[in-house]
């Protein structure tokens, strides 16, 4: 979720028209892009129905009152007293959990669009999947661990903890059986119609079962661990998202049932693609089969002289969070290794079954596996959709985006098409600000620090890692610095959730090779994304730096929206030297020039920002905020915003994900709106833009969200932008994200979410992403018409 991480007319619960008033019923039969099938219009209705229950339970939420020092609020002491909330409701907060719910949902109308190409269609159904169990096994974990505990305490929406709990719950069936409809109503026909085909026993030919009983034999029946229950066999430990079959066994000399399970290995394919026929004139087509069915075609393999009478899937979720006492840093890293050990033994949130399970199988597993009936979720097979990722791999590019390539920024394309840029020169020239995925990432943040590490000037290398990839050229480069005798730091996150034994793995190597490796502050994750380099020139030491919003990682740089400052200012580079000092030293009382730093000072930074565009709004001047985020929860920022509006201050969110404010309120927040664009890239990136008429802007980028983890919890980073040209590009950005010709949903003051994406003739609104494809590579030909 921190995580890489990422609609539609037929399928959007809330359509609108163009004067953004939702649009009941399903659509019609002349809109574009929609076919006006009976099937796709009672999905419509599902997903209707589903958006009106989370709806509804925001509306709860806001009828529930809040003590005035509930656990999440705080004030902020520069800002004043409680009195600073008196006189704002109780009800001014959406709930967190369902404001989640509500961006995955969002995901999963893109799994619907016709618009979209139907292989990153089918992609979008597997990251719904990938999305909600983390979700379960984090969220969800959580406040159940708290109720457990005592600890759980009313959230700022109102809601009691179990009423959270109870709501999710029922939210989550609704969209998980709209998720699974989406894939066997009209993902799974269309791609059918293109040649490509999950299928089942029965649609098997012949040459399918000989091949797929050799491959049984050879490949999948050797790692197969059959596991029975009965009083000499305990029923067995069924780990975290494994697929397993219940399989019910007759003894036919004693006629008594048996129950046994069989795991469906992690570590072989999900889906098996069948060869096709030598003289198949198809050679575009492509047809699966799920490893289950082929290992349910074959228990009679693993159970010789029992008659198997049944067999269903079935799939566990557990609390898979982390739990890590930091007291004693130096053992942080054996400490880490023992919790994520312990990990797959958390206690279960989620039981998914076979819709056709039978009841006597159901109550052995609820029974054994100790969950409660709202914990289960009957679904139609295949269980666990981010199979689908196998499918949405396929080489097939007209069902596909149209392929791009990411080009160098103009600062840093070399005259001569061979040759690399000197990243340093150009920065030397003055700030680069670049744009990922659209400026490239190996020609840009890669090749600096390959630059680096090769340059003898260059005398030491200081880096953030928080997520990378285990081949990433980022490590390559630094050990390659630390083995030609330069001085290099690499601060590493190795809690980053679910990337904890990677970067274990990676810090390991990253130490054999001579790298000092540190790992950030006893109670706090290092999330900023920060690199210094320090070279020689002449005698005199010059800083060179690059702060970001995303991870040093090439991978997720070609997926991800990012923006990054490259830069050999003085104040940029002195913060940094002073804050890696604080990270890998004692250096508690650093002041900073051009960055904001958390959890010292992200949040206050910003909120006097805030209430400066107040003080000019309340003496007449003109004044707006914008702020683009993945989340935006933290209260004191909602508050701040909320004030801001009652004094006449525009304010602009553009939230990916979770977002806690209630826009358009009388009284409240007429002057707020809030938009979320999700496409082709994850947008990841984090902009704050403050302006006062008469004054200049102030704009910063970073690595912060506006979440309690992020600014209480986390050492983070932001960037003053400086250049004018800049400023301004950053502008036209967020100008340009909410503008109402822009694609995008928006959030109602119900809580509920509208998407804005036809004209008033049916047309589609701008793509935001696409226009800025189309931009960049007009830039790349000019570039080489020079």
């Amino acid at each position: 979720m921190d995580e890489p991480e990422h609609s539609i007319s037929q399928f959007d619960s809330h359509r609108s028209d163009t004067h953004g008033q939702p649009v009941t019923g399903g659509p019609s039969e002349n809109e574009p892009g929609t076919s006006g099938d009976d099937d796709l219009n009672d999905l419509v209705h599902e997903t209707a129905a589903s958006e009106a229950s989370l709806v509804r339970l925001q509306t709860r939420a806001a009828q529930r009152a809040r003590g005035a020092n509930g656990r999440f609020i705080r004030v902020a002491p520069e800002l004043g007293t409680d009195d600073d909330t008196g006189d704002l409701p109780d009800d001014r907060f959406l709930d967190r959990e369902i404001s989640w719910l509500q961006f995955n949902e969002r995901v999963l109308q893109l799994a619907g669009d016709p618009l979209i190409p139907l292989l990153e269609r089918t992609r979008y159904l597997a990251i719904f999947a990938s999305n909600l169990d983390e979700f379960f096994m984090v969220r969800v974990a959580g406040l159940k661990r708290r109720i457990a505990t005592g600890l759980a305490v009313r959230s700022a929406s109102g809601l009691e903890p179990r009423e959270v709990l109870d709501e999710i719950s029922h939210a989550a069936h609704e969209l998980m059986q709209v998720h699974a409809k989406v894939f066997q109503r009209h993902i799974r026909p269309a791609l059918v119609d293109q040649g490509i085909c999950i299928v089942r026993p029965s649609e098997w030919t012949d040459a399918d079962r000989v091949h797929l009983n050799d491959l049984f034999r050879s490949q999948i029946y050797p790692v197969l661990t059959p596991l029975a229950v009965d009083p000499a066999h305990p029923f067995p430990y069924i780990s975290g998202l494994s697929l397993n079959l219940a399989v019910i066994l007759i003894n036919p000399k004693t006629e008594r049932e048996h129950f046994a399970r069989v795991k469906v290995p992690p570590l072989l394919p999900r889906l098996i693609q069948l060869p096709t026929g030598e003289n198949d004139d198809k050679l575009y087509d492509a047809r699966f089969v799920a490893i289950e069915d082929v290992m349910a075609e074959h228990l009679q393999f693993l159970f010789p002289g029992m008659e198997v009478r049944e067999h269903f899937t079935f799939r566990v979720t557990r609390n898979e969070d982390l739990e890590v006492e930091e007291d004693d840093a130096e053992n942080l890293l054996t400490a880490l290794e023992k919790e994520l050990t312990r990990r797959r033994f958390g206690p279960p949130v989620r039981l998914e079954v076979a819709d056709d399970m039978d009841d006597h199988v159901m109550d052995l597993l609820v029974r054994e596996l100790g969950v409660r009936d709202d914990e289960v979720y009957r679904l139609p097979e295949p269980l666990d959709l981010r199979g689908l990722n196998a499918v949405a791999d396929l080489d097939r590019s007209e069902l596909r985006w149209p392929p791009y390539v990411a080009t160098a920024h103009p600062e840093l394309a070399p005259v001569e098409r061979a040759a690399q840029s000197d990243v340093m020169a150009a920065m030397r020239a003055g700030d680069i600000l670049l744009h990922h995925p659209y400026d490239s990432f190996a020609t840009s943040v890669q090749a600096f620090l390959e630059q680096a590490a090769a340059d003898p000037q260059v005398l030491a290398i200081k880096q953030t890692l928080y997520r990378t990839s285990g081949d990433s050229p980022i490590i390559d480069s630094l050990i390659d610095a630390a083995e030609a005798g330069k001085q290099v730091l690499a601060v590493v996150e190795i809690k980053a959730r679910f990337d904890e034994q990677n970067n274990i793995s990676w810090a390991r190597k990253l130490e054999r090779a001579g790298v000092h490796v540190v790992y950030g502050m006893v109670g706090l994750k290092t999330h900023a994304k920060l690199c210094l380099v320090v070279r020689n020139e002449g005698g005199q030491m010059r800083r060179y730096a690059h702060v970001g919003t995303g991870n040093y990682n090439p991978k997720t740089a070609r997926l991800y929206e990012d923006l990054g400052l490259l830069t050999c200012d003085p104040d940029v580079g002195e913060d940094l030297s002073r804050l890696f000092n604080q990270l890998s030293g004692m250096a508690p009382r650093s002041k900073f020039k051009r960055l904001l730093v958390a959890p010292r000072s992200v949040r206050s930074g910003l909120l006097e920002q805030i209430e400066r565009t107040v003080a000019a709004a309340e003496s007449g001047r003109a004044a707006s905020v914008q702020i683009k985020v993945n989340s935006l929860v933290d209260e004191q920022i909602i508050d701040a915003c909320y004030r801001a509006s009652q004094a006449g201050v525009e304010v602009d969110i553009w939230v990916r994900g979770i977002c806690a404010m209630r826009p358009g309120v009388e009284g409240l927040s007429e002057g707020i709106r809030v938009r979320s664009i999700l496409g082709r890239f994850l947008e990841h990136s984090r902009v704050f833009r403050f302006t006062v008429e008469g004054e200049d802007d102030v704009t910063f980028i970073g690595s912060a969200d506006m979440m309690h983890r992020n600014l209480d919890r986390r050492v983070e980073a932001l960037v003053r932008i400086a250049a004018p040209k800049q400023l301004e590009s950053l502008a036209g950005l967020l100008d340009e994200g909410m503008s109402p010709d822009t694609s995008s949903w928006h959030l109602n003051p119900n809580g509920s979410w509208q998407r804005h994406h036809l004209d008033a003739e049916g047309n589609p609104l701008r793509d935001l992403q696409a226009d800025l494809l189309a931009t960049y590579a007009k830039r790349k030909r000019k570039a080489r018409r020079r």
